[in-house]
């Protein structure tokens, strides 16, 4: 099974992608093409560029009932396509699709549903995602088959943690002895998210001298997305690409900047702004 979609994919991007190819109207027009081409690209294309017009949204989200764009193997491009635009546009009037599509029969779809759930922050859907991480326990303990690639764990961690599902915990932290590395990250940035002990921020900063540099890219989006400030001088050291070191010293200043007045500067902030500078 393949690991979540790159979780810099936004931020990263370098804005060579031709946004002129295509209108606004040519976009949602397309999301009913009889082309399966022009439907999957359109929906990338609205979710990429933040279209969230309400023709927009509403073709999208009937997207996630679409039936002709279909693998071999009997996967839903055209839904995960969908999935992934609605989070990115922020409107709550996907929340109850999204919630239905974590019960799709293709894990992507299913792991799209939950990642942009995740980014429209209601909690409503916590039912749901429990529901699905409870796949993998027996007795608030792992399942005895592993690595059990059945749900995807990686992205209903994170959720629950951005989520604050604090009540959830017994059920998240068996995660942290889960087989694949990525799925113990996500468990640790949850548990952090949820707990805010130090001991799950530094389990993360010691992931960052793996040997795996897809994994140590990872631990950087982690840390970014918790804000953990202790682990800023590890993130300015780690071997990766200084864009994402940029990008995971980036978050860790916003949730700095979120804890001062507009017009004052924490010792943590200054710090990671000079280490920012330092990467340029």
């Amino acid at each position: 099974m393949n690991s979540s979609p790159q979780k810099f994919e936004d931020l990263s991007a370098t804005g060579d992608v031709d946004g002129g190819s295509l209108t606004v109207e040519q976009a949602i027009a397309n999301l009913e093409s009889e082309d399966l081409g022009l439907r999957f690209y359109a929906a990338w294309w609205l979710g990429r560029f933040r279209i969230g017009e309400p023709a927009a949204v509403t073709g999208l989200i009937k997207a996630l009932e679409d039936e002709a764009d279909r693998t071999p193997e009997g996967g839903y491009p055209l839904r995960r396509n969908a999935a992934r635009a609605l989070g990115k546009l922020g409107d709550r009037q996907a929340v109850s699709p999204l919630i239905a599509c974590l019960d799709c029969s293709d894990f992507y779809v299913r792991e799209a549903a939950a990642q942009s759930l995740e980014m429209l922050g209601d909690p409503v859907c916590i039912p749901a995602l429990i529901k699905l991480l409870a796949v993998g326990l027996q007795a608030e303990q792992l399942v005895s088959q592993q690595p059990d690639l059945s749900q995807p764990y990686e992205a209903i961690l994170e959720a629950l943690g951005t989520l604050r599902a604090t009540e959830f915990i017994p059920l998240v932290k068996p995660f942290l002895e889960h087989p694949i590395e990525l799925v113990q990250y996500a468990a640790a940035r949850a548990m952090y998210q949820l707990t805010e002990e130090p001991a799950y921020g530094e389990r993360l900063v010691k992931a960052l001298a793996g040997e795996r540099l897809q994994l140590r890219r990872a631990v950087l989006a982690d840390l970014g997305a918790i804000g953990y400030l202790p682990a800023a001088d590890a993130i300015a050291q780690t071997l990766a690409e200084n864009s994402l070191k940029l990008i995971s010293l980036k978050g860790l200043l916003e949730h700095q900047v979120n804890y001062v007045t507009p017009s004052t500067l924490s010792e943590g902030a200054i710090k990671v702004i000079n280490l920012m500078d330092s990467l340029l």
